[in-house]
C-alpha cells in the first residue's frame, strides 16, 4: 500500500490541483485515480493558462469556438467546461459511491468579480447552469465581498468551493455563510443537501514569512495556521448548531488544504502532505507533489484535533515580528490580484492563439 492509499484509508480525500486536455487524452488522470487514490480535482485560471499555452491540445477547440462566434471569457468557459465535464465523468463512480461527498471538479468565477458580490452570485449561477454537471463545484473567493455571494449561492442550491482562504478567521466567516445558506433553505422548505468545501491556502504563508523569521521557524507558519483552522473546523462540527443542521440532512462543508506544493528547495517535497494528514479533509496537490508523495511520503499520524503546537508556533512567529492578521489579509489580496493577472493573460493567450490559427477572435473581450 503506497502513501497516498494510506492517506485515503485515514479518511482524507486526495485531489489533483491540475487539469489539462492532455491529462485526459493520454489517460494520466485515469491512472492517478486507479493508482494514487485521486478522487477529485481543482482548477484555476493559472492552471488553464499554462495548459492552453503548452502544445496544440486546445487548437481544435479554439477553432471550433471562434467559428461559432465565441471569444474571450465565453470561449474560455466552453473550453474549460469541456475538460471539466470529461474529468467529472471519470470521478462519477466515486461521487455516486460516496453519496456526493467526494468525486468533485471545480470551476472558478471570473477573478475580476472578487469585490463584486452581485456579479459573483450571477456568475456562479451561470456556470452552474452552463456546466449542467452534478459533480462540479463553482469556486468563489472567500473575500469579504465573497462571503455574501457564498451564502446566496448555497441558498440557491449551487455547490460551492470557497477559495483563497488564508486564516482561521477567514475560514470561520465562510463557514458561517455556508450554515446561514443551509438554514435559510430549511426555513424555506428546501433540500439542505448542498455540498461545499472551504479551501485554506497553506504554503504561501511560508513564502511570505520565511524571510522575516529565524531559520528554526522557517516553513512552520503555514502548518500552524492549518492546525489552528483544523481545530476550529472540528469544534464547529461538534457544535449544537451544526449537529442540528446535520440531523436535518446538511452535508459537512469539508476543509480543503490548498497550495500544498513545497516552495522552499531546502524543505521536504512532501512537507505539507505529511503534516496535514487529517480525516474529513481534502488535500489538493500539484502533480509533482502527488508523484513525490506516492513515492516516499510518510503519513505518520493524523493532525491533532486541538491544533497541536499551533498556538505556540503562532506566538513565536508574532514575537519574531510577523503580524499574522495583517499578513492574512495581504495574502488574500495578493492571491486575488495574481488570479486577475492570470485571467488577463489567459484571455490574451486565447486571442493570440486564435489569430495564430488563422481565425478571427473578437478583441473586445481580450485585455
Amino acid at each position: 500500500m503506497n502513501a497516498t492509499q494510506q492517506l485515503h484509508q485515514l479518511g482524507q480525500s486526495l485531489w489533483l490541483d491540475n487539469i489539462t486536455r492532455t491529462l485526459l487524452d493520454d489517460g494520466t488522470l485515469a491512472r492517478y485515480i486507479a493508482q494514487n487514490s485521486i478522487t477529485g480535482l481543482t482548477s484555476n485560471p493559472s492552471i488553464f493558462d499554462k495548459a492552453i499555452a503548452q502544445g496544440n491540445a486546445y487548437d481544435a477547440g479554439i477553432r471550433d469556438g471562434v467559428q461559432r462566434g465565441l471569444s474571450g471569457e465565453a470561449l474560455f468557459m466552453t473550453l474549460a467546461l469541456d475538460d471539466l465535464r470529461r474529468a467529472a465523468k471519470l470521478f462519477r463512480p466515486v461521487f455516486d459511491a460516496t453519496a456526493h461527498v467526494d468525486g468533485w471538479v471545480s470551476m472558478e468565477v471570473s477573478p475580476l468579480l472578487v469585490a463584486d458580490t452581485r456579479g459573483s452570485i450571477a456568475a456562479a449561477r451561470q456556470i452552474h447552469e452552463q456546466a449542467d454537471c452534478a459533480n462540479l463545484f463553482v469556486k468563489i473567493p472567500g473575500s469579504p465581498e465573497g462571503v455574501g455571494a457564498i451564502e446566496e449561492s448555497i441558498f440557491a442550491g449551487i455547490p460551492i468551493n470557497v477559495t483563497l482562504l488564508f486564516s482561521c478567521a477567514q475560514y470561520q466567516a465562510v463557514a458561517e455563510a455556508y450554515m446561514r445558506g443551509i438554514e435559510r433553505r430549511l426555513a424555506a422548505g428546501l433540500d439542505p443537501r448542498v455540498p461545499s468545501v472551504a479551501s485554506l491556502f497553506v504554503s504561501r504563508w511560508d513564502v511570505a514569512a520565511n524571510p522575516q523569521l529565524p531559520d528554526e521557524l522557517h516553513n512552520t507558519l503555514g502548518i500552524a495556521v492549518a492546525g489552528q483552522t483544523y481545530r476550529a473546523y472540528r469544534q464547529l462540527l461538534a457544535s449544537a448548531r451544526w449537529k442540528q443542521l446535520a440531523a436535518a440532512g446538511a452535508p459537512v462543508q469539508r476543509l480543503l488544504w490548498a497550495s500544498t506544493g513545497t516552495k522552499d528547495k531546502n524543505a521536504s517535497d512532501t512537507l505539507y502532505i505529511d503534516a496535514l494528514a487529517a480525516p474529513d479533509t481534502i488535500n489538493t496537490m500539484p502533480e509533482k507533489t502527488l508523484r513525490a508523495y506516492a513515492e516516499h511520503g510518510k503519513p505518520i499520524h493524523a493532525m491533532a484535533l486541538d491544533g497541536g503546537d499551533a498556538d505556540t508556533v503562532l506566538a513565536q512567529v508574532e514575537a519574531a515580528g510577523v503580524d499574522t492578521d495583517a499578513l492574512a489579509a495581504k495574502l488574500q489580496r495578493d492571491g486575488a490580484a495574481a488570479f486577475v493577472k492570470s485571467w488577463q493573460d489567459l484571455l490574451q493567450r486565447l486571442a493570440d492563439k486564435a489569430a495564430a490559427l488563422g481565425t478571427k477572435a473578437a478583441a473586445s473581450n481580450a485585455p
